[in-house]
């Protein structure tokens, strides 16, 4: 009997467990083609094993794990990034954050910018990539994670202006002062439903959850940043939807001036910010 499938039967197949995007996605990993190769090659048979890898990804996703994890990339701002189970996967959201903190540094002028529990390396290296003159420190407590940063940075040249130091938050930056610190720290609530649930279930926990209320993180960066920030420097901080009022308080309290939350494009509080006084 003749098994064989094209590439339109496996793919209605796996559209039974999975969206025809992420189908799609999977095929094309496996054959390694451009998404146009789809339309002309509908009939073409799929070799055996092309369709044994693909069965296994459509498995794995029907499963839940995330499709930038069974991929090992995903795009955020204009950059492809590699990323791992050992980092967070970037969301589009997050986009504001680096689209505000370039608002704050002068494409023409020097800066020492700082992107703390950089995961994949995503913020510092959309700064990087977008301000030819800043030096970017970036901070990670897991070394899995700095590896993925790291390579990230050589493979879109940015590797002189991208330092990646292993330590908690500001841990490995004492002494030294920036122009602007940005950071997506983990805000969930510790057992908040969503960790059990989609995408999160898979992604490191220290990257998701922080304390009762989910602002232990937060708490701890706003309370050190006036010593680590220049007069006039920058506070750039992502988190939930219903957070803005209790971010903007800390900030407050750390003595930060100009406080404020930026919503995202649906209107929901996503980034809040401060700076320290000039004297």
């Amino acid at each position: 009997m003749n098994n064989e499938r094209s590439v339109s039967q496996s793919l209605a197949l796996a559209r039974e467990q999975i969206t025809a995007d992420e189908a799609a996605l999977l095929l094309l990993e496996v054959l390694d083609r451009p998404r146009s190769w789809l339309y002309a090659h509908g009939e073409s048979v799929l070799p055996a094993d092309a369709e044994a890898r693909f069965r296994g990804l459509v498995a794995r996703r029907a499963a839940g794990e995330p499709v930038a994890y069974l991929l090992g990339r995903r795009g955020f701002w204009t950059l492809g990034l590699t990323v791992t189970p050992d980092t967070l996967i970037p969301r589009p959201e997050t986009e504001l954050l680096v689209e505000e903190a370039l608002a704050r540094l002068d494409p023409g002028a020097p800066a020492r910018v700082a992107d703390l529990g950089t995961g994949s390396g995503a913020i510092a290296l959309a700064i990087a990539s977008e301000r030819p003159l800043a030096q970017v420190v970036a901070t990670d407590r897991s070394e899995a994670a700095l590896a993925v940063a790291r390579d990230n940075a050589l493979a879109h040249g940015l590797g002189d202006r991208v330092e990646c130091r292993a330590g908690d938050w500001f841990a490995p930056l004492s002494g030294e002062r920036f122009d602007l610190v940005a950071s997506n720290p983990p805000y969930i609530a510790d057992g908040d439903p969503h960790l059990g649930q989609g995408d999160l279930r898979h992604e490191p926990p220290s990257a998701l959850a922080s304390g009762a209320d989910g602002l232990d993180a937060i708490r701890a960066i706003a309370a050190a940043a006036s010593e680590h920030l220049v007069a006039g420097g920058w506070l750039l901080l992502e988190h939930g939807f219903d957070q803005g009022p209790a971010v903007r308080d800390l900030l407050l309290a750390a003595g930060l001036d100009a406080v404020a939350t930026v919503p995202d494009l649906e209107g929901r509080d996503r980034v809040s910010l401060g700076r320290r006084p000039v004297v």
